[in-house]
């Protein structure tokens, strides 16, 4: 839901990769990512081709799971704002391959006539983003010292596409820079490299209404999948959850060990008295109501994501003063 960009970025290229490994292998040719035939016979077309398509389907795999992971952006911050930043990152990753395969050769000697095929480029420029923006939430310890969390499995789907070809580190490193200087506003690329709004109306008239989903209901109980992919994924989803609620009840000890008991009845009296019997019998004074504060866009979205309520996630973020966790605990609570 709210991400048919990520939703076309996962069927179309994965079809077609599958179709050229099976069907029509004679037409792979043209979707090889050759810097040789760039360079020198000027064949620019291949820039798009072999930028687009994978060609092995170890990476096709990979680069969907991490696509289907990264889709909260998409979520968070428009389907325009999400594509221009694939669009950015995409352009200028496409320049810094060509600066690293001629750095490569110039310092070490390695000529380098191909690179491997596929959206591998904006894929890892997307990992910026996802270190620097996502909540890091502990899950286990693994002999007492390794910590795994809630983005372990995805470092460890970036690292398997990393090992998956003998020159796929150009294509990440120069995806890691390219979103470095996207998400930094390097040289005010984000301006520059960006999709206009004619485009972006014309492509949500089109192909939106393709690969939108409807929006799920609260009222409808949802069963478990019918595959095992997608129980996994609901059962994690399900310990995403759990693990919110543990690290809040975590914070809370830690504050009554401080003395900062969280009074639940200042902070939430709209909330509160919501699920009260008697609350049309009861009308709170002024100087109970506390004052309404602005609320952050990005932690309403993160309270979205998790299942509440927009109403809900705006008024819990007002009563707790845009305290995430306070706001995440009382809603996981009522």
């Amino acid at each position: 839901d709210k991400a048919p960009l990520s939703k076309s970025l996962l069927l179309v290229p994965s079809a077609i990769s599958i179709l050229l490994t099976l069907l029509f292998q004679h037409y792979q040719k043209f979707f090889a990512y050759n810097l040789q035939a760039i360079k020198e016979d000027f064949q620019i077309w291949r820039l798009v081709c072999g930028r687009t398509i994978c060609l092995d389907l170890k990476d096709t795999f990979c680069s969907s799971l991490l696509i289907y992971n990264f889709r909260i952006f998409e979520r968070r911050y428009g389907s325009r704002k999400f594509s221009s930043f694939l669009l950015g990152a995409w352009m200028l990753s496409a320049l810094f391959d060509l600066l690293l395969v001629e750095i490569a050769e110039y310092i070490f000697g390695i000529t380098i006539n191909s690179l491997p095929s596929g959206f591998l480029g904006p894929v890892f420029a997307l990992f910026v983003p996802f270190y620097s923006s996502i909540p890091r939430v502990q899950v286990t310890q693994v002999l007492g010292h390794f910590s795994i969390t809630n983005k372990t499995l995805v470092y460890i789907l970036g690292l398997q596409l990393l090992t998956s070809g003998s020159y796929i580190w150009i294509l990440a490193l120069s995806g890691l820079v390219s979103g470095i200087c996207y998400n930094n506003s390097i040289l005010k690329v984000h301006r520059i490299l960006c999709v206009p709004s004619w485009v972006a109306k014309i492509f949500s008239w089109t192909l939106e209404p393709i690969f939108s989903s409807a929006e799920p209901t609260n009222e409808v109980r949802v069963g478990m999948g019918a595959t095992v992919d997608i129980q996994r994924q609901q059962r994690m989803e399900l310990l995403d959850r759990q693990i919110m609620m543990s690290q809040v009840a975590q914070m809370r000890r830690q504050r009554q060990q401080q003395g900062g008991m969280i009074n639940w009845n200042r902070l939430f009296p709209p909330l509160r008295h919501r699920h009260n019997a008697n609350y049309q019998d009861h009308h709170p004074s002024e100087q109970d109501t506390p004052p309404p504060t602005e609320v952050s866009e990005e932690q309403v979205a993160r309270l979205m994501e998790m299942g509440f309520s927009r109403g809900d996630a705006l008024e819990a973020l007002r009563a707790s003063n845009n305290d995430l966790n306070v706001a995440t605990n009382f809603l996981l609570q009522h």
